[in-house]
């Protein structure tokens, strides 16, 4: 994130908190002289809306902050494989996400590791024999 970009969210933020705030105080003074209308059947509170320049300077500090972020991003990677593939491929094999997947060991053959463990048993088998022999 660049300085600017910083300093956009920042302003941005502390412009936001600002309108947060005065919401808050502007609902709180306006809770306090809140006039209760008398009808005949029920008692009805109305409650004044926010101001516009609140609403405005809320607005304004939104689009500030996302200003900041987006200047704050990093550059966008390709979105196509190919280029993706073909940039992976200039930098080496560093920076390679799936490269745990390709060095992997492939699905365990139990026939195979069978005959092994058979050909391992008969092995130390014949080699019994020939150290009983001796």
């Amino acid at each position: 994130m660049g300085f600017f970009s910083r300093l956009f969210t920042f302003i941005g933020l502390v412009l936001l908190a600002h309108a947060g705030y005065s919401a808050h105080e502007h609902t709180l003074l306006t809770s306090s002289n809140t006039h209760t209308l008398y009808s005949t059947t029920t008692a009805t509170t109305t409650t004044p809306h926010l101001p516009p320049d609140i609403v405005i300077e809320a607005l304004v500090a939104l689009v500030i902050v996302s200003v900041g972020l987006v200047l704050g991003t990093e550059k966008l990677k390709p979105i196509s494989w190919r280029d993706w593939a073909g940039e992976i491929e200039r930098e080496g094999n560093a920076r390679h996400p799936y490269r745990r997947l390709d060095e992997r060991y492939s699905f365990w053959d139990v026939r195979a590791k069978r005959k092994e463990f058979a050909d391992w048993i008969r092995a130390a088998d014949l080699g019994e024999m020939v150290e009983e022999k001796k």
